[in-house]
This record gives C-alpha cells, structure tokens and sequence, in this order.
C-alpha cells in the first residue's frame, strides 16, 4: 500500500510539473482569441454556398468573375454541340429521313420547345434537390449519349431508309420507320433532355458566383449575362459555318460527330473550374416558398403588388413575339433560302448558315453594349444600371416587332418573283439572291441581345435567393412555348 501510494503521489507530482496550473486571466484571453478567430473564419465563408467538395465555400478562393469565366467557355462549347445539328436538322429529316417539309419543321420545332421547356424542370430541381454543379454534368452526359445514338445511325446505312430521289416516281421514298424511327427519336429526346438541363442549370450557375452585396458583384453579374449571350453567338457561329459545312459536304455522321466530341471536351473544361467555384446549397422546394411569398404580399402596399405583377406580365411578352422569330431562325427561313440563289460571287452558302448574320452582328454588339452604351448610360441616368431590365427587354421587342415585318415583305417578294420567273413548283433556284432574308437576321440578333439577356438577368435578380434557378430558367420557357406555337402556325 505504501509503495503504491509513493507512486500515485509521484505520478501527481510529475503532471503538476509538465503542466502547470495556466492563471485564470490567461483563459480569458485564450479563450478570446478562440472565438475571434472562429468569427473570423465564419466572415471568410459564403453563406449558403459550398465547394465541389461540399465543403463551405470561402471568400477570396471560390467564386468571382474567373470562376464564371468557365461557364461561359462551357456555354460556347455546348452552344456549338447543340445547334451545330438543330440549325440544320430540318433537312437532314427531309433529305435522309424522307419527312415532308411540313413534318419536317414540326420535329424540329418541337425537338427546341421541349429541350427549352425542360429546363424549367432542371431549375425547379436545382433550387429544392440538386446543385446546378451536378446537374450540368448528369445533363452533360445524357445530351452525349443522345447525340452518340444519332451519330451511330448517320453513319450506318442500314439503320436509315432507303436512298431515293425526291423527284423520282420510280423509286417512291420511304419515310423513316420502326426500330429506325424509334432510335432517331431516342436520340433526340436525350438531346433535349441534355439541353434543357444544362440550359436549366449553367446560366444560374455561372451568375451565383458573384457577391450581390456589393455594387461591383452586381455590376459583374451583369456583365456576365451580356457575355452569356456573347458566347451563345460564338458558338453559335462555329455551328452554322463551319459544322453545317461539314454536314453537307462530308456528311452528317461528321456534323454528329463533331458535337458529340464537342459536348464531351465541354466536361472536363467545366471540371477545371471547380476548385474556384462555390455552389448554392438547395434550399427546399420553391413552391412552398411562392405560397409563403402570396400570403406575404397581402399585407404589402396595393400599388407594389400591383407594380410587381405588371413587371412579370411584361416579361413575359416576349413567349408572344419569340415564336415566329426562332421559328424562323431554324425552320423556314432555311427551306426560304434553299430556293434561292446562296451564291456570293463563286461562294455557294449553305442555307443553314444564314444565322451567321445576326450572330455577327450580335458579337460586334454585346461588347460594344457592355464598354460603350452601358457606361454612357449610367452617366447620363446616374443609376448603378444606366438602363432597366424592363427597358431592355422593351427594346428587343420593338425590334423584332421591325424583324417580323421584314421578313413578311421579303416573302411577298419572294413569292412574287417565283410567279414572274414560272418557279413556284420548280426545284431550280429562284433569280433572287438570300441575303434578303439576311436582313431580317440583323434585327433579330440585336432583339435576341436585348431581350433573352434582358429576361434573365431580370428574371434572376427580382427572384428570390431560393427560386433563382428556376426564375432564370422562365426565359428558356417562353422559347419553349414559342416554339410550341410555331408548330401551330407550320
């Protein structure tokens, strides 16, 4: 008993001398700079956001104007892999898969409303489930396998109908049936979905990486919805030159495959950009969020309810007059062109390439809109925006109000000239060169910079924090209606 007490008391002994009794002011202080530090590194992270790690995002590493800079190289990308084939698919349904001009149009028309409208389902989702970061790669990798399957039955003979001529009574053309049919439509719906979940979640995506609290976070913000666009047109550009080129010269196994490629390298690129990127965490469904934000504006002011409501409604003009427009972008405008001479000098232009004249005009004007006729605004208005969403989109409806009654007076020209040359229902071209339907392109790119910028940058600041995805996804709605209504109008 003995030995063993000397040994405990030793063993006291020594711990009393290895670490002595710390004074109470000492604890304070430590205890002080324990909780300043904690508030310090409370400050340094983004609230609500986290990293692609699902760690909390922090000020100064994630998030700013170059983590948005990926998304808009991304967009060019999937720009490119999307319209590189839907700007010309309507003859390759007419010409391969021996649809009607009609038809034709139909499929396409509704192949862009649905891929547009289900972008409104991947923004619900990524508001109340899912982060826009893993949406876009889930969305990324069904638009591949989409566009793998079309690829696939452009190049082997056996899965598309038989070759015929179209003028050609002996050899009557088959139209697309069966397993053929349905593996043309599978791709396409796998496209459209693909689209419309990266159209849902990368916009709203690339414009959370900016701190709203502060007028240069907004004013970047802005910046990067006139730059979506931007890039929108340079992907664009590529598609209707230089892809649209290869389909109908080399082939359309080539035009697939050159998207197919395309929206594959745009993975790893948005990849790259993930240790810098902060992403919102979900905060619950919106729509139980709109039920609380009804009963909350019944206890607000008429007149702001009112003012508020009148702001959506007029946003929403734009699903009236983007319709015809985009109808005419990717459909007819295209089979207009075809019966007339694309001949520059001794160039032979493409007819899908004629978006490549506001895409032009677009890219000439976004910068000069953002370096030229913002600033000056802001001087002459003294507003941190120099002109409002609802102005903008005003204007791009007044311009494709002037679109739309050009292209009808080049019709009636068009039409008139077939009856004087004896060419209504003759496959010759028509003495009449297409670059007037090139003029109405010019007015609808200016209308697409101020009106689909516009609509969502409007659509994301007025939304609240936990309805941005889905707001901002309201823009590749109205498209998607227009769209649905051009088909009534084929």
């Amino acid at each position: 008993m003995t030995q063993n007490s000397t040994i405990y008391y030793s063993g006291n002994s020594l711990s009393s001398i290895l670490q002595p009794e710390i004074p109470p002011k000492f604890k304070i202080f430590n205890i002080i700079i324990k909780v300043a530090m904690e508030e310090g590194q409370q400050l340094n992270k983004w609230e609500g956001y986290v990293n692609w790690r699902n760690r909390p995002a922090m000020r100064g590493h994630h998030g700013g104007m170059l983590a948005a800079s990926f998304v808009l190289v991304v967009e060019i990308l999937e720009n490119l892999a999307f319209l590189a084939n839907a700007s010309n698919l309507v003859l390759y349904l007419s010409k391969f898969m021996h649809y009607s001009p009609s038809n034709s149009a139909n499929i396409v028309t509704n192949f862009m409303g649905t891929a547009f409208l289900l972008a409104l389902l991947v923004g619900f989702l990524a508001d109340a489930f899912f982060t826009t970061y893993h949406l876009y790669l889930t969305s990324a990798a069904i638009e591949l396998m989409g566009l793998l399957i079309l690829t696939v039955q452009a190049h082997i003979p056996s899965l598309k109908p038989p070759t015929c001529v179209l003028a050609s009574t002996e050899i009557p053309c088959q139209k697309v049936n069966g397993h053929k049919a349905d593996m043309l439509f599978t791709g396409l719906h796998l496209v459209a979905l693909g689209v419309g979940g990266i159209k849902g979640s990368l916009p709203p995506h690339g414009a959370k990486q900016f701190d709203e609290t502060t007028p240069q976070g907004r004013k970047q913000r802005s910046l990067f919805f006139n730059y979506y666009v931007f890039c929108l047109s340079c992907g664009t550009l590529i598609a209707v030159t230089f892809v649209v080129w290869i389909e109908d010269n080399k082939g359309w196994q080539w035009g697939f495959g050159i998207a197919t490629a395309t929206i594959l390298t745009s993975i790893p690129v948005f990849l790259l950009g993930s240790p810098i990127c902060r992403t919102k965490i979900p905060a619950g469904s919106p729509i139980t969020t709109m039920f609380k934000l009804q009963q909350f504006t019944t206890t607000v002011n008429l007149r702001i309810q009112a003012m508020q409501s009148w702001a959506w409604r007029q946003a929403h003009h734009p699903t009236v007059l983007k319709p015809v427009k985009e109808k005419k972008l990717s459909t007819f405008s295209v089979q207009q062109a075809a019966t007339m001479n694309t001949k520059i000098g001794s160039l032979k232009v493409p007819p899908a390439s004629l978006p490549v004249f506001p895409v032009i005009f677009m890219m000439i004007l976004a910068p000069t809109y953002n370096h030229v006729i913002i600033p000056f605004a802001r001087k002459v208005t003294k507003t941190e925006m120099g002109i409002t969403h609802l102005q903008r989109i005003g204007i791009g409806l007044v311009l494709s109000i002037i679109a739309m009654a050009v292209a009808a007076l080049v019709e009636i020209k068009r039409k008139k000239v077939a009856v004087e040359s004896g060419l209504l229902n003759s496959a010759d071209s028509l003495p009449i060169t297409f670059l007037w339907i090139a003029l109405q392109y010019l007015f609808l790119g200016s209308a697409d910079l101020f009106t689909l910028a516009g609509m969502m940058e409007f659509f994301f600041t007025e939304a609240p924090t936990s309805m941005r995805s889905l707001a901002t996804s309201l823009s590749w709605a109205s498209l998607a209606m227009g769209y649905y209504f051009s088909s009534v109008l084929i």
